[in-house]
């Protein structure tokens, strides 16, 4: 890996990108620590403290702790993570969304793309609303406004920059993948729960010290999470093999065809996608219930949707699974991966061209998938199930769980990888020769 950035780095085109994406976080980062104006902070902060392990503790997280402190970027890449999940959705549910993502060739995917843009800050409207609302409430009877944030002004201003705070994330992240290296909203997704580490392991080293955690339960933490990156790894270069032969053919005066090949599917064809996407529909409820007066401590909340209950590590599970088999009949379709090995002369060995092509290919995918999906989710619901009856912050939590593990091992190995597809692409050898 180090070998691959530092002959990345000798190359002046690729240096300019990682320069730039190292540009774009740390724009990222300065926004986090820039709070809006008319808020109490410190308020805020200390009612943080005692929902730590609940669904708004989770969304701290993942914006890298500025959620707690109602910056510019508080919203983080919410927003944008529902609006693609929402046109995702209705791209299979509308027929001519479907068209246009189909048969619309570079067009078609800018249009779906500048919808999703507008849904984006459509839903990052509705969210700044929620978060005023919840900090003009309070807690304990206590708002969390200055003074001088009373009224309908400074509750403009809030929203609004709620609101522009999660479109600008959305427009860095596009220039990352435009301009820089590897997918940009991942990147930030990166950045934001690295960031969250250094002071999750001191809190977890400080409990320790004091006696409040076992230091064998610290141990096995560190154990345990070596245990899942590895784990990752291995995963993510697993693939089956599905062995096609051409046929031979004569062009001209020239013999073509004959080789054997194999049509590779990966286990975890879906990435980190599935993760993320779970996480964001399965907090939905527990946002209701926290952005409305009276609901946060309803028994909804507190027994059903926040991280540290068996209902929403199930829920989490099970929503896991059924992205992961979305996620693979999005990138990988049977039926025209079996019409291109038709019209190119490739078969699968004891298997006609056409339909009994595409339904192998089917039924190989959906036990692919499966254990893609199940390793997932065990992965990310398992410590997170162990710290339901252990009370162990890491566990219940998600920011030394095995959700944020996979997301940055899965990211950075994702990131890796561009960087040798680049360097392939210009004659260099990667780290994996």
């Amino acid at each position: 890996m180090l070998k691959t950035l530092r002959n990345a780095w000798g190359i002046a085109e690729l240096r300019k990108k990682i320069i730039f994406t190292l540009f774009i976080i740390l724009i990222y980062r300065l926004g986090n620590a820039v709070p809006v104006p008319y808020v109490n902070t410190t308020l805020l902060e200390s009612y943080f403290n005692t929902v730590n392990n609940t669904i708004l503790g989770l969304w701290n997280t993942m914006s890298g702790g500025s959620f707690s402190m109602a910056t510019i970027f508080a919203l983080s890449i919410q927003p944008y993570i529902n609006a693609s999940i929402i046109i995702q959705l209705l791209t299979i549910a509308i027929p001519a969304l479907e068209r246009l993502a189909k048969e619309g060739g570079e067009e078609g995917r800018k249009k779906i793309a500048s919808i999703t843009r507008y849904t984006t800050v459509g839903i990052g409207l509705v969210m700044g609303i929620a978060y005023y609302t919840l900090i003009r409430n309070g807690f304990n009877n206590q708002s969390m406004l200055t003074s001088d944030g009373q009224g309908i002004w400074p509750a403009i201003v809030i929203i609004m920059t709620f609101m522009a705070g999660s479109a600008l994330i959305m427009w860095m992240g596009e220039q990352i993948t435009e301009f820089g290296i590897g997918n940009g909203i991942s990147i930030i997704l990166f950045a934001s729960i690295v960031a969250r580490f250094p002071s999750s392991i001191a809190t977890m080293f400080t409990n320790m010290f004091n006696g409040s955690l076992a230091w064998w339960v610290v141990v096995l933490l560190l154990i345990g999470a070596l245990a899942i990156i590895i784990c990752i790894v291995i995963v993510n270069d697993a693939e089956r093999r599905i062995p096609v032969q051409y046929s031979k053919r004569v062009v001209g005066r020239k013999l073509y065809g004959g080789q054997s090949t194999h049509l590779p599917m990966k286990v975890n064809m879906s990435g980190v996608m599935p993760i993320i996407f779970a996480q964001t529909i399965a907090s939905l409820p527990a946002t209701v219930c926290a952005f409305v007066p009276g609901w946060s401590d309803s028994w909804v909340m507190v027994h059903l949707f926040n991280t540290d209950t068996v209902f929403y590590v199930v829920l989490y599970f099970l929503l896991i699974i059924a992205f992961s088999y979305f996620y693979s009949t999005i990138q990988f379709d049977p039926v025209e991966i079996a019409n291109n090995l038709k019209k190119n002369g490739g078969f699968i060995p004891g298997f006609r061209a056409g339909k009994p092509t595409s339904e192998y290919i089917r039924k190989v995918l959906n036990k692919i998938t499966l254990l893609g999906a199940l390793y997932l989710g065990i992965v990310a619901a398992v410590p997170m199930l162990i710290g339901c009856f252990s009370n162990v912050p890491a566990l219940s939590g998600i920011s030394l769980g095995g959700t944020s593990i996979i997301i940055v091992v899965g990211v950075a190995i994702e990131t890796v990888r561009a960087v040798e597809g680049q360097l392939l692409m210009r004659n260099y050898k990667g780290f994996l020769d």
